[in-house]
């Protein structure tokens, strides 16, 4: 054992070598002539490993992206070479590779179209058919979604090197904003060629880089470190937030009752049971998200309409493991100001998908004033914002 740990350390202090030469000077040419013997020995765990130790080291996020795409090239034969196994087809990782495989067919029938379009981008049949296929691509970034939500938290408990995560999350994040500049210019008539074909470009690089990335590396890796149970569990969730095309077969549990239902809790200014205290939670037009003061995540609602998807995989998790790399700054500040008393709320409103949404942060304090935690709440507020004058009579 001892002997195979020193080897992969070995593997890792010249993988590291050939990252830092990257990312001073922006090739390795003189180590790829130096050392071709090497790089046929890699393995893929040992980039996870590479990548944990390059986050920990504090290089910027973008910067660590083009290296990893180098880096990846470089090693990419013996990464795609590596005998892995094969995940169940109606298993969580199974199923995701299906998904995978239905991105890249979409792909295979958006690269003709627009390769027309470029040569004659005023036809709008091509315009329209090429809008189609991207908002179909769309839907698949219901995948990331499962992965951010459902598979990262179980990896970062289970993975002391687990922060590669935040490189893939960073990448799904470009591909999200990509796809959607894309659908924006196609929709509106405004397209400016440059722009448009490097979205078109970032957006195949990626989404291909993404796929082989996730079945050469990360997929084999966690069917050696993630009991079957869990990942039987995240099938389940993965299920509930909704795959982007292709479906597990699975039979649902049927919704477990609160072990002490009928209970009373008083609230000081009333008295209800635990399952009204859910009910009332859940039928407020919000996601509620609370925070304790350990930043542990600790509880969020299910609304009828969720605007921001949960699962329970997030409970207990590092609120700053829930945020992508480029905003989990701006919640540690947050929560910081909170916590210092400096701060007792944040307030902010986005545009996402044709609806205004409003996300405001308060901070939880006991009657000492000592700081408790944060709670979350996101609402849409499009028919709020249009409210005119006044309703006093029933219309319905």
């Amino acid at each position: 054992m001892s002997e195979f740990t020193n080897t992969k350390q070995q593997r890792i202090k010249k993988l590291l070598e050939v990252s830092k030469l990257i990312l001073e000077t922006g090739n390795a040419h003189s180590f790829i002539t130096e050392n071709k013997d090497f790089i046929s020995t890699v393995i893929p765990t040992d980039f996870i490993t590479l990548f944990d130790e390059i986050i920990k080291e504090g290089y910027k996020m973008e910067d660590i992206k083009v290296l990893t795409n180098k880096v990846l090239n470089i090693f990419h034969v013996p990464i795609r070479d590596y005998v892995r196994v094969e995940p169940k087809p109606n298993s969580f990782l199974g199923v995701l590779e299906q998904n995978n495989h239905e991105m890249e067919l979409l792909l295979n029938k958006v690269r003709p179209v627009f390769k027309e379009f470029v040569k004659d981008s005023s036809n709008s049949d091509l315009q329209k058919k090429l809008t189609e296929l991207f908002t179909r691509l769309e839907i698949f970034a219901k995948h990331y979604t499962i992965k951010e939500n459902v598979l990262f938290p179980i990896i970062e408990e289970s993975w002391q090197d687990y922060r590669c995560l935040q490189i893939m999350w960073s990448f799904h994040d470009d591909i999200r904003r990509n796809i959607k500049a894309v659908i924006t210019q196609l929709q509106e008539g405004n397209i400016e060629l440059k722009i448009f074909n490097k979205c078109v470009g970032d957006i195949f690089f990626n989404m291909h880089a993404i796929k082989f990335r996730e079945e050469r590396i990360l997929f084999p890796c966690i069917l050696s470190t993630i009991s079957e149970s869990q990942l039987e569990k995240m099938n389940r969730e993965g299920f509930e937030l909704g795959y982007p095309f292709i479906q597990p077969n699975l039979k649902m549990d049927k919704e477990v009752k609160p072990d002490y239902e009928g209970n009373l809790v008083n609230l000081g200014t009333g008295k209800v049971s635990i399952e009204q205290i859910k009910l009332i939670f859940n039928h407020l037009p919000v996601d509620i998200t609370f925070v304790d003061e350990n930043n542990k995540v600790c509880y969020f609602s299910t609304p009828p309409k969720r605007i921001f998807p949960r699962t329970t995989a997030i409970i207990g998790r590092e609120v700053s493991n829930c945020h992508p790399p480029e905003s989990v700054h701006v919640v540690e500040q947050i929560v910081e100001s909170f916590r210092n008393g400096e701060k007792d709320h944040a307030d902010f409103w986005i545009k996402m998908k044709g609806e205004f949404i409003l996300i405001q942060y308060f901070a939880v304090r006991d009657e000492s004033d000592n700081y408790k935690g944060v709670i979350e709440v996101s609402q849409e507020i499009s028919g709020i914002k249009a409210l005119e004058g006044e309703k006093r009579l029933l219309d319905w």
